[in-house]
């Protein structure tokens, strides 16, 4: 059993933390965050949960906090107090959040490129279509691994109770039925957009499947990815 705001290593240069629960539309939502060595050495930090001392004596054993990375413009909520603590490194936004925390100072919007400082190591893929949020979406190839905040959310059957329970599962978040949200994926309105993105990400040999919320997917995480976006077709 993983403790919260503990390192905990995943496959070869990468490692996960998992933070508080969160509430979000009256769910209760667990938060995990990623963690990449680049090849020099920096690290790239994916959807950074809450610092505490702890995890920031655990990160500052690991290596240099060079790249704070938010994947979509619902995971900013820690941003600010990371970039306060590691003010040697560089902030990106994913799409539409530079104009919503205006109190953040960006490096960089991430694209459908990775940025030069990750290149060979990190792809990723702007998944587009929706009118509401794009998120971005990455792949880390020494690992295998790859990267969803809330495309896919992966949770137990048991992880909700009552009526939010029969909720979950009709908005498709629970296994063996995890996806993006329903009512997400009906502000998808360009789906040929989105199918070409996903493309992409199929493409890539996934093994593992990193989400922000619900379980981790161990082993053959291609499939799993499929699966989770038969919504699409």
């Amino acid at each position: 059993m993983r403790l919260l705001n503990e390192l905990t290593p995943i496959g070869y240069r990468i490692w996960i933390v998992d933070g508080p629960v969160t509430f979000f539309e009256g769910f209760a939502y667990p938060t995990r965050m990623a963690v990449i060595r680049l090849n020099n050495g920096d690290l790239f930090v994916w959807s950074p949960i809450a610092l505490t001392s702890v995890l920031k004596e655990q990160i500052d054993g690991l290596g240099r906090v060079k790249h704070i990375v938010s994947p979509n413009k619902l995971h900013h909520l820690s941003i600010r107090e990371w970039q306060m603590a590691f003010p040697q490194s560089l902030v990106y936004a994913s799409p539409g959040l530079i104009r919503k925390r205006r109190d953040i100072c960006f490096h960089a919007e991430l694209g459908d490129r990775p940025e030069l400082a990750w290149t060979g190591e990190l792809d990723q893929v702007a998944m587009r279509g929706s009118f509401v949020m794009t998120e971005i979406v990455f792949y880390h190839q020494a690992s295998r691994t790859a990267l969803f905040a809330d495309l896919i959310e992966n949770f137990p059957p048991d992880w909700f109770k009552g009526w939010r329970s029969l909720l979950a599962k009709f908005l498709g978040i629970v296994q063996p039925n995890s996806s993006a949200p329903r009512e997400w994926r009906m502000t998808f309105w360009n789906r040929n957009a989105t199918r070409a993105a996903l493309a992409r990400i199929l493409a890539w040999p996934a093994e593992r499947v990193i989400m922000a919320h619900g379980e981790i997917v161990r082993s053959d995480g291609a499939e799993f990815i499929s699966r989770s976006f038969r919504w699409l077709w």
